[in-house]
Protein backbone atom coordinates (compact mmCIF):
# COMPACT_ATOMS: atom_id res chain seq x y z
CA UNK A 1 0.00 0.00 0.00
CA UNK A 2 1.44 3.31 -1.11
CA UNK A 3 0.41 6.43 0.85
CA UNK A 4 1.07 9.82 -0.64
CA UNK A 5 0.79 13.14 1.20
CA UNK A 6 -0.62 16.36 -0.19
CA UNK A 7 1.29 17.67 -3.24
CA UNK A 8 -0.40 21.03 -3.21
CA UNK A 9 -3.72 22.67 -3.50
CA UNK A 10 -4.58 20.96 -6.74
CA UNK A 11 -4.32 17.37 -5.46
CA UNK A 12 -5.44 16.45 -1.96
CA UNK A 13 -5.96 12.73 -2.25
CA UNK A 14 -4.68 9.97 -0.04
CA UNK A 15 -2.81 8.10 -2.75
CA UNK A 16 -2.77 4.34 -2.69
CA UNK A 17 -1.58 1.76 -5.19
CA UNK A 18 -4.63 0.12 -6.71
CA UNK A 19 -5.66 -1.18 -10.09
CA UNK A 20 -8.42 -0.18 -12.47
CA UNK A 21 -11.00 -2.78 -13.36
CA UNK A 22 -9.95 -2.58 -17.00
CA UNK A 23 -7.12 -5.02 -17.76
CA UNK A 24 -3.65 -3.61 -18.08
CA UNK A 25 -0.47 -5.28 -19.24
CA UNK A 26 1.72 -6.83 -16.57
CA UNK A 27 4.88 -5.01 -15.71
CA UNK A 28 6.90 -8.10 -15.02
CA UNK A 29 9.20 -7.63 -18.01
CA UNK A 30 12.44 -5.80 -17.65
CA UNK A 31 13.11 -2.95 -20.04
CA UNK A 32 15.30 -4.08 -22.87
CA UNK A 33 18.20 -1.82 -23.75
CA UNK A 34 17.87 0.11 -26.98
CA UNK A 35 19.53 -1.24 -30.11
CA UNK A 36 23.04 0.02 -30.60
CA UNK A 37 26.66 -0.71 -30.19
CA UNK A 38 26.75 -0.27 -26.43
CA UNK A 39 29.99 0.64 -24.73
CA UNK A 40 32.45 2.07 -27.20
CA UNK A 41 35.31 0.74 -25.13
CA UNK A 42 34.39 -2.78 -26.21
CA UNK A 43 34.85 -2.35 -29.93
CA UNK A 44 38.61 -2.72 -30.07
CA UNK A 45 39.49 -5.50 -32.50
CA UNK A 46 42.05 -7.21 -30.24
CA UNK A 47 39.91 -8.12 -27.27
CA UNK A 48 41.93 -11.08 -25.96
CA UNK A 49 45.60 -11.96 -25.82
CA UNK A 50 46.80 -14.51 -28.37
CA UNK A 51 47.69 -17.92 -27.08
CA UNK A 52 51.30 -18.71 -26.35
CA UNK A 53 53.25 -19.80 -29.36
CA UNK A 54 51.01 -17.97 -31.76
CA UNK A 55 51.39 -14.30 -30.88
CA UNK A 56 54.85 -14.03 -32.33
CA UNK A 57 53.68 -15.23 -35.67
CA UNK A 58 50.54 -13.20 -35.94
CA UNK A 59 52.11 -9.96 -34.77
CA UNK A 60 54.24 -9.67 -37.85
CA UNK A 61 51.67 -10.81 -40.37
CA UNK A 62 50.03 -8.29 -42.62
CA UNK A 63 47.83 -10.87 -44.35
CA UNK A 64 44.43 -11.38 -42.71
CA UNK A 65 44.17 -14.86 -44.18
CA UNK A 66 47.32 -15.81 -42.25
CA UNK A 67 45.93 -14.24 -39.11
CA UNK A 68 42.77 -16.28 -39.58
CA UNK A 69 44.70 -19.49 -39.70
CA UNK A 70 46.75 -18.63 -36.61
CA UNK A 71 43.62 -17.53 -34.77
CA UNK A 72 42.01 -20.88 -35.51
CA UNK A 73 44.82 -22.67 -33.69
CA UNK A 74 43.31 -21.70 -30.36
CA UNK A 75 39.94 -23.16 -31.37
CA UNK A 76 41.55 -26.40 -32.51
CA UNK A 77 43.72 -26.93 -29.40
CA UNK A 78 41.04 -28.82 -27.49
CA UNK A 79 40.17 -30.92 -30.48
CA UNK A 80 43.85 -31.85 -30.89
CA UNK A 81 44.02 -33.08 -27.31
CA UNK A 82 40.82 -35.09 -27.75
CA UNK A 83 42.18 -36.77 -30.84
CA UNK A 84 45.30 -37.79 -28.93
CA UNK A 85 43.15 -39.52 -26.33
CA UNK A 86 41.08 -41.31 -28.93
CA UNK A 87 44.16 -42.64 -30.65
CA UNK A 88 44.71 -43.33 -34.31
CA UNK A 89 42.39 -46.27 -34.78
CA UNK A 90 40.30 -44.30 -37.26
CA UNK A 91 43.25 -43.03 -39.31
CA UNK A 92 44.04 -44.58 -42.66
CA UNK A 93 47.47 -45.86 -43.53
CA UNK A 94 47.99 -42.89 -45.86
CA UNK A 95 47.09 -40.44 -43.11
CA UNK A 96 49.62 -42.06 -40.80
CA UNK A 97 52.31 -41.73 -43.46
CA UNK A 98 51.51 -38.04 -43.98
CA UNK A 99 51.59 -37.44 -40.22
CA UNK A 100 55.00 -39.08 -40.03
CA UNK A 101 56.32 -36.93 -42.91
CA UNK A 102 55.12 -33.78 -41.11
CA UNK A 103 56.83 -34.76 -37.86
CA UNK A 104 60.11 -35.59 -39.61
CA UNK A 105 60.27 -32.27 -41.52
CA UNK A 106 62.99 -29.95 -40.22
CA UNK A 107 62.67 -27.01 -42.60
CA UNK A 108 59.95 -24.77 -44.00
CA UNK A 109 60.52 -26.16 -47.46
CA UNK A 110 60.07 -29.75 -46.27
CA UNK A 111 56.82 -28.92 -44.48
CA UNK A 112 55.32 -27.08 -47.44
CA UNK A 113 56.44 -29.85 -49.79
CA UNK A 114 54.28 -32.28 -47.81
CA UNK A 115 51.26 -30.09 -48.48
CA UNK A 116 52.23 -29.73 -52.12
CA UNK A 117 52.67 -33.37 -53.12
CA UNK A 118 50.20 -35.22 -50.90
CA UNK A 119 46.52 -35.15 -50.09
CA UNK A 120 46.05 -33.60 -46.64
CA UNK A 121 43.04 -32.96 -44.44
CA UNK A 122 42.22 -30.06 -42.12
CA UNK A 123 43.83 -31.76 -39.13
CA UNK A 124 47.12 -32.19 -40.99
CA UNK A 125 47.01 -28.62 -42.31
CA UNK A 126 46.63 -27.51 -38.71
CA UNK A 127 49.72 -29.48 -37.73
CA UNK A 128 51.83 -27.83 -40.43
CA UNK A 129 50.67 -24.31 -39.60
CA UNK A 130 51.11 -24.99 -35.86
CA UNK A 131 54.71 -26.05 -36.40
CA UNK A 132 55.41 -22.99 -38.54
CA UNK A 133 53.79 -20.76 -35.93
CA UNK A 134 55.95 -22.29 -33.20
CA UNK A 135 59.15 -21.92 -35.25
CA UNK A 136 58.23 -18.32 -35.94
CA UNK A 137 57.56 -17.58 -32.26
CA UNK A 138 60.98 -18.94 -31.18
CA UNK A 139 62.58 -17.09 -34.11
CA UNK A 140 63.81 -20.27 -35.76
CA UNK A 141 62.36 -18.91 -39.00
CA UNK A 142 60.87 -15.61 -40.16
CA UNK A 143 57.22 -15.33 -41.06
CA UNK A 144 58.13 -13.22 -44.08
CA UNK A 145 60.03 -16.20 -45.49
CA UNK A 146 56.87 -18.21 -46.13
CA UNK A 147 53.72 -16.13 -45.59
CA UNK A 148 53.46 -15.25 -49.29
CA UNK A 149 54.12 -18.82 -50.45
CA UNK A 150 51.06 -20.05 -52.35
CA UNK A 151 51.19 -23.41 -50.55
CA UNK A 152 51.10 -21.72 -47.14
CA UNK A 153 48.31 -19.36 -48.21
CA UNK A 154 46.25 -22.34 -49.28
CA UNK A 155 46.82 -24.04 -45.95
CA UNK A 156 45.60 -20.92 -44.19
CA UNK A 157 42.56 -20.79 -46.47
CA UNK A 158 41.67 -24.35 -45.50
CA UNK A 159 41.88 -23.50 -41.78
CA UNK A 160 40.05 -20.20 -42.11
CA UNK A 161 36.99 -21.57 -43.88
CA UNK A 162 34.24 -23.60 -42.27
CA UNK A 163 33.36 -27.10 -43.35
CA UNK A 164 35.58 -30.08 -44.11
CA UNK A 165 37.06 -29.00 -47.43
CA UNK A 166 39.96 -31.00 -48.77
CA UNK A 167 42.70 -29.98 -51.14
CA UNK A 168 45.14 -31.97 -53.22
CA UNK A 169 48.50 -31.21 -54.67
CA UNK A 170 47.39 -31.79 -58.24
CA UNK A 171 43.83 -30.51 -58.40
CA UNK A 172 43.87 -27.05 -56.85
CA UNK A 173 43.82 -23.53 -58.13
CA UNK A 174 46.38 -21.22 -56.58
CA UNK A 175 45.43 -17.50 -56.56
CA UNK A 176 47.70 -15.71 -58.96
CA UNK A 177 46.40 -12.14 -58.55
CA UNK A 178 46.29 -9.83 -55.56
CA UNK A 179 42.57 -9.29 -56.05
CA UNK A 180 41.95 -13.03 -55.80
CA UNK A 181 43.89 -13.17 -52.55
CA UNK A 182 41.84 -10.27 -51.21
CA UNK A 183 38.70 -12.18 -52.08
CA UNK A 184 40.00 -15.13 -50.08
CA UNK A 185 40.73 -12.77 -47.18
CA UNK A 186 37.10 -11.63 -47.16
CA UNK A 187 35.78 -15.18 -47.41
CA UNK A 188 38.03 -16.14 -44.49
CA UNK A 189 36.49 -13.43 -42.32
CA UNK A 190 32.94 -14.30 -43.33
CA UNK A 191 33.51 -18.02 -43.12
CA UNK A 192 34.87 -18.21 -39.60
CA UNK A 193 32.18 -19.57 -37.33
CA UNK A 194 33.36 -17.86 -34.14
CA UNK A 195 32.27 -14.21 -34.30
CA UNK A 196 34.92 -13.09 -31.82
CA UNK A 197 37.66 -14.66 -33.91
CA UNK A 198 36.36 -13.05 -37.10
CA UNK A 199 36.16 -9.66 -35.37
CA UNK A 200 39.89 -9.78 -34.63
CA UNK A 201 40.70 -10.01 -38.33
CA UNK A 202 38.86 -6.84 -39.34
CA UNK A 203 41.75 -4.52 -38.47
CA UNK A 204 43.85 -6.18 -41.17
CA UNK A 205 41.41 -5.40 -43.98
CA UNK A 206 41.39 -2.36 -46.22
CA UNK A 207 38.53 0.15 -46.07
CA UNK A 208 36.81 -1.21 -49.23
CA UNK A 209 37.14 -4.75 -47.88
CA UNK A 210 35.53 -3.77 -44.56
CA UNK A 211 32.64 -2.18 -46.43
CA UNK A 212 32.28 -5.36 -48.48
CA UNK A 213 32.15 -7.45 -45.30
CA UNK A 214 29.45 -5.17 -43.86
CA UNK A 215 27.40 -5.48 -47.06
CA UNK A 216 27.85 -9.25 -47.10
CA UNK A 217 26.57 -9.48 -43.53
CA UNK A 218 23.45 -7.54 -44.49
CA UNK A 219 22.82 -9.78 -47.51
CA UNK A 220 23.20 -12.88 -45.37
CA UNK A 221 21.13 -11.32 -42.54
CA UNK A 222 23.96 -12.22 -40.18
CA UNK A 223 23.65 -9.79 -37.26
CA UNK A 224 26.87 -10.61 -35.42
CA UNK A 225 27.28 -7.88 -32.79
CA UNK A 226 31.02 -8.55 -32.09
CA UNK A 227 31.76 -8.44 -35.81
CA UNK A 228 29.61 -5.33 -36.36
CA UNK A 229 31.26 -3.53 -33.45
CA UNK A 230 34.70 -4.30 -34.78
CA UNK A 231 33.70 -3.14 -38.27
CA UNK A 232 32.18 0.07 -36.89
CA UNK A 233 35.26 0.90 -34.84
CA UNK A 234 37.74 0.21 -37.63
CA UNK A 235 35.76 1.96 -40.37
CA UNK A 236 35.10 5.02 -38.19
CA UNK A 237 38.80 5.30 -37.29
CA UNK A 238 40.12 4.57 -40.79
CA UNK A 239 41.84 7.63 -42.33
CA UNK A 240 40.56 6.84 -45.83
CA UNK A 241 37.67 8.72 -47.42
CA UNK A 242 34.29 7.23 -48.24
CA UNK A 243 32.72 8.03 -51.60
CA UNK A 244 28.98 8.49 -52.10
CA UNK A 245 28.34 4.87 -53.03
CA UNK A 246 30.30 3.56 -50.05
CA UNK A 247 28.39 5.87 -47.73
CA UNK A 248 25.14 4.57 -49.15
CA UNK A 249 26.25 0.93 -48.94
CA UNK A 250 27.28 1.27 -45.30
CA UNK A 251 24.10 3.03 -44.22
CA UNK A 252 21.94 0.54 -46.10
CA UNK A 253 23.75 -2.41 -44.50
CA UNK A 254 23.27 -0.87 -41.04
CA UNK A 255 19.59 -0.28 -41.77
CA UNK A 256 19.01 -3.84 -43.02
CA UNK A 257 20.71 -5.25 -39.92
CA UNK A 258 18.91 -2.77 -37.63
CA UNK A 259 22.32 -1.83 -36.24
CA UNK A 260 22.84 1.70 -34.96
CA UNK A 261 26.25 3.17 -34.24
CA UNK A 262 26.35 6.90 -33.58
CA UNK A 263 30.09 7.27 -34.17
CA UNK A 264 30.10 5.39 -37.48
CA UNK A 265 26.98 7.21 -38.71
CA UNK A 266 28.57 10.52 -37.79
CA UNK A 267 31.71 9.58 -39.72
CA UNK A 268 29.62 8.66 -42.77
CA UNK A 269 27.70 11.92 -42.61
CA UNK A 270 30.96 13.90 -42.41
CA UNK A 271 32.23 12.25 -45.60
CA UNK A 272 28.84 12.80 -47.24
CA UNK A 273 29.19 16.56 -46.93
CA UNK A 274 32.53 16.50 -48.71
CA UNK A 275 31.49 14.11 -51.47
CA UNK A 276 28.23 15.93 -52.11
CA UNK A 277 30.02 18.99 -53.45
CA UNK A 278 31.83 16.83 -56.03
CA UNK A 279 28.66 15.20 -57.31
CA UNK A 280 27.03 16.74 -60.35
CA UNK A 281 24.74 14.13 -61.89
CA UNK A 282 24.31 11.07 -59.63
CA UNK A 283 21.03 11.15 -57.75
CA UNK A 284 20.66 7.42 -56.99
CA UNK A 285 23.25 7.27 -54.17
CA UNK A 286 21.76 10.41 -52.60
CA UNK A 287 18.27 8.90 -52.54
CA UNK A 288 19.77 5.68 -51.19
CA UNK A 289 21.40 7.59 -48.32
CA UNK A 290 18.14 9.39 -47.53
CA UNK A 291 16.23 6.10 -47.53
CA UNK A 292 18.72 4.49 -45.17
CA UNK A 293 18.70 7.47 -42.80
CA UNK A 294 14.93 7.14 -42.65
CA UNK A 295 15.14 3.41 -41.93
CA UNK A 296 17.68 4.10 -39.18
CA UNK A 297 15.57 6.96 -37.76
CA UNK A 298 18.75 9.06 -37.79
CA UNK A 299 17.83 12.77 -37.74
CA UNK A 300 20.65 15.17 -38.57
CA UNK A 301 19.25 18.46 -39.84
CA UNK A 302 22.47 19.62 -41.50
CA UNK A 303 22.87 16.41 -43.51
CA UNK A 304 19.20 16.32 -44.49
CA UNK A 305 19.30 19.97 -45.59
CA UNK A 306 22.36 19.33 -47.74
CA UNK A 307 20.94 16.19 -49.36
CA UNK A 308 17.55 17.75 -50.05
CA UNK A 309 19.20 20.95 -51.25
CA UNK A 310 21.16 18.96 -53.83
CA UNK A 311 17.97 17.28 -55.05
CA UNK A 312 16.17 20.63 -55.21
CA UNK A 313 19.02 22.05 -57.31
CA UNK A 314 18.95 19.04 -59.65
CA UNK A 315 15.20 18.43 -59.61
CA UNK A 316 15.19 17.53 -63.30
CA UNK A 317 17.05 14.30 -62.43
CA UNK A 318 14.53 13.19 -59.82
CA UNK A 319 12.12 10.44 -60.88
CA UNK A 320 8.69 10.04 -59.22
CA UNK A 321 9.74 6.91 -57.34
CA UNK A 322 12.83 8.72 -56.05
CA UNK A 323 10.65 11.63 -54.95
CA UNK A 324 8.46 9.11 -53.11
CA UNK A 325 11.50 7.72 -51.28
CA UNK A 326 12.64 11.24 -50.39
CA UNK A 327 9.24 12.19 -48.98
CA UNK A 328 8.87 8.94 -47.04
CA UNK A 329 12.25 9.48 -45.36
CA UNK A 330 11.43 13.09 -44.45
CA UNK A 331 8.04 12.02 -43.11
CA UNK A 332 9.56 9.21 -41.05
CA UNK A 333 12.13 11.60 -39.60
CA UNK A 334 9.49 14.30 -39.08
CA UNK A 335 11.74 16.86 -40.75
CA UNK A 336 11.05 19.69 -43.19
CA UNK A 337 14.26 20.83 -44.94
CA UNK A 338 15.00 24.45 -45.78
CA UNK A 339 14.60 23.62 -49.48
CA UNK A 340 11.06 22.28 -48.98
CA UNK A 341 9.43 25.19 -50.84
CA UNK A 342 11.51 24.43 -53.94
CA UNK A 343 10.72 20.71 -53.68
CA UNK A 344 7.01 21.52 -53.43
CA UNK A 345 7.07 23.85 -56.43
CA UNK A 346 9.33 21.79 -58.71
CA UNK A 347 8.45 18.21 -57.78
CA UNK A 348 5.40 17.73 -55.56
CA UNK A 349 3.15 20.04 -57.59
CA UNK A 350 3.57 17.86 -60.68
CA UNK A 351 3.34 14.37 -59.18
CA UNK A 352 0.23 12.20 -59.59
CA UNK A 353 -0.92 8.62 -59.12
CA UNK A 354 -0.19 7.82 -62.77
CA UNK A 355 3.53 8.39 -62.12
CA UNK A 356 3.70 5.27 -59.93
CA UNK A 357 3.49 1.68 -61.09
CA UNK A 358 2.65 0.26 -57.67
CA UNK A 359 -0.35 1.48 -55.71
CA UNK A 360 1.58 1.07 -52.45
CA UNK A 361 4.14 3.66 -53.61
CA UNK A 362 1.38 6.21 -54.21
CA UNK A 363 -0.13 5.36 -50.82
CA UNK A 364 3.23 6.01 -49.12
CA UNK A 365 3.69 9.24 -51.05
CA UNK A 366 0.30 10.69 -50.09
CA UNK A 367 0.76 9.60 -46.48
CA UNK A 368 4.20 11.24 -46.41
CA UNK A 369 2.69 14.47 -47.71
CA UNK A 370 0.07 14.17 -44.96
CA UNK A 371 2.73 13.86 -42.26
CA UNK A 372 4.63 16.81 -43.75
CA UNK A 373 1.37 18.80 -43.71
CA UNK A 374 1.46 19.62 -47.42
CA UNK A 375 -1.12 17.22 -48.85
CA UNK A 376 -4.06 18.54 -50.88
CA UNK A 377 -7.68 17.42 -51.13
CA UNK A 378 -7.29 15.72 -54.52
CA UNK A 379 -4.38 13.62 -53.32
CA UNK A 380 -6.30 12.46 -50.25
CA UNK A 381 -9.38 11.69 -52.31
CA UNK A 382 -7.32 9.55 -54.71
CA UNK A 383 -6.49 7.01 -51.97
CA UNK A 384 -9.60 7.17 -49.77
CA UNK A 385 -11.99 5.32 -52.04
CA UNK A 386 -13.03 1.74 -52.70
CA UNK A 387 -11.35 1.45 -56.11
CA UNK A 388 -7.92 2.32 -54.76
CA UNK A 389 -8.43 0.01 -51.79
CA UNK A 390 -9.22 -2.86 -54.17
CA UNK A 391 -6.02 -2.13 -56.12
CA UNK A 392 -4.03 -2.40 -52.91
CA UNK A 393 -5.72 -5.67 -52.01
CA UNK A 394 -5.15 -7.15 -55.47
CA UNK A 395 -1.46 -6.25 -55.32
CA UNK A 396 -1.19 -7.85 -51.87
CA UNK A 397 -3.32 -10.92 -52.76
CA UNK A 398 -6.11 -9.72 -50.52
CA UNK A 399 -4.00 -9.16 -47.40
CA UNK A 400 -3.01 -5.60 -46.51
CA UNK A 401 -0.17 -4.94 -44.12
CA UNK A 402 -1.20 -3.35 -40.79
CA UNK A 403 0.99 -0.34 -41.65
CA UNK A 404 -1.06 0.25 -44.82
CA UNK A 405 -4.32 0.17 -42.87
CA UNK A 406 -2.87 2.54 -40.31
CA UNK A 407 -1.90 5.02 -43.03
CA UNK A 408 -5.34 4.90 -44.60
CA UNK A 409 -6.96 5.57 -41.22
CA UNK A 410 -4.52 8.44 -40.60
CA UNK A 411 -5.44 10.06 -43.89
CA UNK A 412 -9.17 9.49 -43.41
CA UNK A 413 -8.95 11.42 -40.13
CA UNK A 414 -7.18 14.30 -41.90
CA UNK A 415 -9.66 14.28 -44.79
CA UNK A 416 -12.58 14.86 -42.40
CA UNK A 417 -11.29 18.35 -41.69
CA UNK A 418 -9.98 19.25 -45.14
CA UNK A 419 -12.37 21.12 -47.48
CA UNK A 420 -12.83 19.34 -50.80
CA UNK A 421 -11.45 16.00 -49.69
CA UNK A 422 -13.73 13.05 -50.45
CA UNK A 423 -13.50 10.11 -48.07
CA UNK A 424 -15.74 7.12 -48.76
CA UNK A 425 -13.50 4.35 -47.46
CA UNK A 426 -14.64 4.12 -43.85
CA UNK A 427 -18.27 3.77 -44.86
CA UNK A 428 -17.59 0.68 -47.00
CA UNK A 429 -14.43 -0.93 -45.59
CA UNK A 430 -14.30 0.04 -41.91
CA UNK A 431 -14.21 -3.59 -40.72
CA UNK A 432 -11.37 -4.48 -43.10
CA UNK A 433 -9.36 -1.50 -41.88
CA UNK A 434 -9.39 -2.66 -38.27
CA UNK A 435 -5.84 -2.90 -36.92
CA UNK A 436 -5.09 -4.86 -33.72
CA UNK A 437 -2.60 -2.77 -31.80
CA UNK A 438 0.00 -4.86 -29.96
CA UNK A 439 2.67 -2.72 -28.26
CA UNK A 440 6.19 -4.04 -27.92
CA UNK A 441 7.41 -5.55 -24.67
CA UNK A 442 9.41 -2.41 -23.83
CA UNK A 443 6.42 -0.16 -24.46
CA UNK A 444 4.11 -2.31 -22.35
CA UNK A 445 6.47 -1.89 -19.42
CA UNK A 446 6.53 1.89 -19.87
CA UNK A 447 2.73 2.12 -20.21
CA UNK A 448 2.23 0.02 -17.08
CA UNK A 449 4.65 2.26 -15.17
CA UNK A 450 2.71 5.32 -16.30
CA UNK A 451 -0.63 3.79 -15.30
CA UNK A 452 0.70 2.91 -11.86
CA UNK A 453 1.58 6.57 -11.30
CA UNK A 454 -1.72 7.78 -12.78
CA UNK A 455 -3.71 5.47 -10.50
CA UNK A 456 -2.12 7.13 -7.50
CA UNK A 457 -3.16 10.56 -8.74
CA UNK A 458 -6.62 9.59 -10.01
CA UNK A 459 -7.75 6.46 -8.13
CA UNK A 460 -11.37 6.56 -9.34
CA UNK A 461 -12.09 4.28 -12.29
CA UNK A 462 -14.77 6.62 -13.61
CA UNK A 463 -12.23 9.37 -14.16
CA UNK A 464 -9.71 7.51 -16.33
CA UNK A 465 -9.90 5.56 -19.60
CA UNK A 466 -7.04 3.34 -20.67
CA UNK A 467 -6.03 1.77 -24.00
CA UNK A 468 -8.64 3.56 -26.05
CA UNK A 469 -8.59 2.43 -29.68
CA UNK A 470 -9.34 5.27 -32.07
CA UNK A 471 -10.62 5.22 -35.64
CA UNK A 472 -7.53 7.22 -36.63
CA UNK A 473 -5.00 4.38 -36.72
CA UNK A 474 -3.57 4.34 -33.17
CA UNK A 475 -4.41 3.85 -29.49
CA UNK A 476 -4.60 6.40 -26.67
CA UNK A 477 -2.69 4.96 -23.70
CA UNK A 478 -4.77 6.88 -21.12
CA UNK A 479 -7.37 9.63 -21.09
CA UNK A 480 -8.62 11.94 -18.34
CA UNK A 481 -10.34 15.32 -17.83
CA UNK A 482 -9.02 18.05 -15.51
CA UNK A 483 -10.77 21.16 -14.20
CA UNK A 484 -9.25 24.60 -13.63
CA UNK A 485 -7.85 23.48 -10.28
CA UNK A 486 -6.23 20.44 -11.86
CA UNK A 487 -8.75 18.12 -10.21
CA UNK A 488 -10.08 15.12 -12.18
CA UNK A 489 -13.59 15.04 -13.61
CA UNK A 490 -15.68 12.10 -14.88
CA UNK A 491 -14.14 11.12 -18.20
CA UNK A 492 -17.33 9.88 -19.89
CA UNK A 493 -19.10 13.24 -19.64
CA UNK A 494 -18.63 16.49 -21.50
CA UNK A 495 -17.26 19.39 -19.48
CA UNK A 496 -17.25 22.88 -20.97
CA UNK A 497 -14.58 24.11 -18.59
CA UNK A 498 -12.63 20.87 -18.47
CA UNK A 499 -9.40 20.01 -20.26
CA UNK A 500 -9.45 16.59 -21.90
CA UNK A 501 -5.96 15.11 -21.76
CA UNK A 502 -4.66 12.21 -23.89
CA UNK A 503 -1.54 10.55 -22.49
CA UNK A 504 0.76 8.90 -25.07
CA UNK A 505 3.81 6.92 -23.96
CA UNK A 506 6.72 7.03 -26.42
CA UNK A 507 9.51 4.48 -26.25
CA UNK A 508 12.85 4.28 -28.06
CA UNK A 509 11.28 3.13 -31.33
CA UNK A 510 8.89 6.09 -31.36
CA UNK A 511 11.78 8.55 -31.43
CA UNK A 512 14.34 9.66 -34.00
CA UNK A 513 17.95 9.39 -32.92
CA UNK A 514 21.02 11.42 -33.85
CA UNK A 515 21.96 15.05 -33.12
CA UNK A 516 18.31 16.17 -33.20
CA UNK A 517 16.25 13.76 -31.10
CA UNK A 518 12.49 14.09 -31.61
CA UNK A 519 9.34 12.09 -32.16
CA UNK A 520 9.20 10.26 -35.47
CA UNK A 521 6.65 11.27 -38.09
CA UNK A 522 4.09 8.62 -37.15
CA UNK A 523 3.87 9.77 -33.55
CA UNK A 524 3.93 13.46 -34.48
CA UNK A 525 0.96 12.91 -36.80
CA UNK A 526 -0.93 11.01 -34.10
CA UNK A 527 -0.51 13.93 -31.72
CA UNK A 528 -1.70 16.36 -34.38
CA UNK A 529 -4.79 14.29 -35.09
CA UNK A 530 -5.70 14.18 -31.39
CA UNK A 531 -5.29 17.94 -31.11
CA UNK A 532 -7.70 18.34 -34.04
CA UNK A 533 -10.21 16.28 -32.06
CA UNK A 534 -9.98 18.66 -29.10
CA UNK A 535 -7.50 16.79 -26.94
CA UNK A 536 -4.54 18.27 -25.14
CA UNK A 537 -1.82 15.70 -25.71
CA UNK A 538 0.72 14.80 -23.04
CA UNK A 539 3.73 13.01 -24.53
CA UNK A 540 5.62 10.83 -22.05
CA UNK A 541 8.97 9.93 -23.70
CA UNK A 542 11.19 7.12 -22.44
CA UNK A 543 14.13 9.50 -21.88
CA UNK A 544 12.11 11.50 -19.33
CA UNK A 545 9.99 8.81 -17.71
CA UNK A 546 11.57 5.60 -16.47
CA UNK A 547 10.05 2.61 -14.69
CA UNK A 548 13.27 2.30 -12.73
CA UNK A 549 12.31 5.51 -10.88
CA UNK A 550 10.39 5.20 -7.66
CA UNK A 551 6.62 5.57 -7.79
CA UNK A 552 6.79 8.90 -5.96
CA UNK A 553 9.04 10.39 -8.63
CA UNK A 554 6.78 9.18 -11.43
CA UNK A 555 3.72 10.62 -9.71
CA UNK A 556 5.45 13.96 -9.28
CA UNK A 557 6.38 13.93 -12.98
CA UNK A 558 2.74 13.48 -14.05
CA UNK A 559 1.49 16.05 -11.55
CA UNK A 560 3.93 18.63 -12.86
CA UNK A 561 2.86 17.94 -16.44
CA UNK A 562 -0.84 18.21 -15.54
CA UNK A 563 -0.32 21.54 -13.78
CA UNK A 564 1.56 22.88 -16.80
CA UNK A 565 -1.30 21.86 -19.13
CA UNK A 566 -4.03 23.43 -16.98
CA UNK A 567 -2.04 26.62 -16.45
CA UNK A 568 -1.51 27.06 -20.18
CA UNK A 569 -5.28 26.84 -20.77
CA UNK A 570 -6.07 29.71 -18.41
Amino acid sequence: MFTFRRFGRSFGYCLTARSYSSPTSAATAKIIAAEGNGDRSKVQPNLTRPAAGVSGATAGSKNPIVAAAFASLRNEETGREDSTVRGTSGDTKQDLQVDEMILKANTVAELLTVADVTKINRKQALKIVSILAEWSSIKKVKLSDFESDSRFVELCSLLGRTGSQRMTGHNRTVPSKATELQGDDLQTVLGITANDEAAKLIAGLTLPQMIKVMSSLSIKKKRSIPLLRSLSFNIASNPGHLNLKECGDLLYAMACLNYRDVVLTGRICADLDRELTKNTDKIAPIVSVLTSLGMLRYRDGTVLDNLCGWIASHHELCKPTQLGSLLLSLATLNYEPISMDTIKAKLIANVSENDFIRSSDWLNTVWSLTVLNCVNADQLSSVLNGDFFNKLQDARRGILQPSMKMKLLNMAAVAKRMPGAKESLLATHKTELFVPFEPSKEKRVLVTGMLDALKSLIPSESMVKISQTTAMGFTIDAECVLDKKCLPLPVDKEHEQGTRVALLVHDYHDMCQGPHVSLNGIQALNMRLLEQEGYTVLSIPYNEFSTSDKLLKRVEYLQKKFKSIVTSKQ
